[in-house]
């Protein structure tokens, strides 16, 4: 297959957590607060929200969408990839634990390794950051049983 896929991901950043992403074939703003809406809606209000200034997280749809949640919005100085560490530290996880490793076929196909990469990261991907504990023990504050 040829194209691009733009993914789109919120985390915690305390524990690294994958709160939910999406991935699309255009850059339009919608995936993005889709993402950012199921987090809300599954995982609560945090205090602030940080992103860098691409063009979908400076839009008003999703700023909106904080603003309406009482949440703070805190922006990454431009072009400074290091404010946003922990975001990119994901992608160069996602990249080589799962992208760089399979020609997809088609956004299916991606979508449904996306899928299993993130369940990997979150609930069985040790994090030297961590203490050697995954993003769900600290997230959740204790180790999590994981069913067969």
């Amino acid at each position: 297959a040829r194209g691009f896929m733009y993914l789109v991901a919120i985390i915690d950043w305390y524990s690294r957590k994958v709160l939910s992403w999406r991935v699309s074939n255009t850059m339009d703003t919608d995936f993005c607060v889709d993402a950012l809406e199921e987090a809300l809606q599954r995982h609560g209000t945090p205090e602030i929200f940080n992103t860098d200034q691409g063009v979908q997280f400076t839009s008003e749809a999703f700023t909106r969408v904080l603003k309406e949640h009482g949440i703070r919005i805190s922006m990454d100085g431009k072009g400074c990839y290091h404010d946003n560490i922990f975001v990119e530290r994901l992608w160069r996880s996602v990249k080589h634990e799962c992208v760089y490793l399979t020609a997809f076929e088609d956004g299916r196909h991606l979508k449904q390794a996306l899928h299993w990469y993130f369940r990997h990261y979150n609930q069985t991907r040790y994090h030297q950051t961590l203490d050697y504990q995954t993003p769900d023990e600290v997230y959740y504050g204790q180790p999590i049983s994981l069913a067969a």
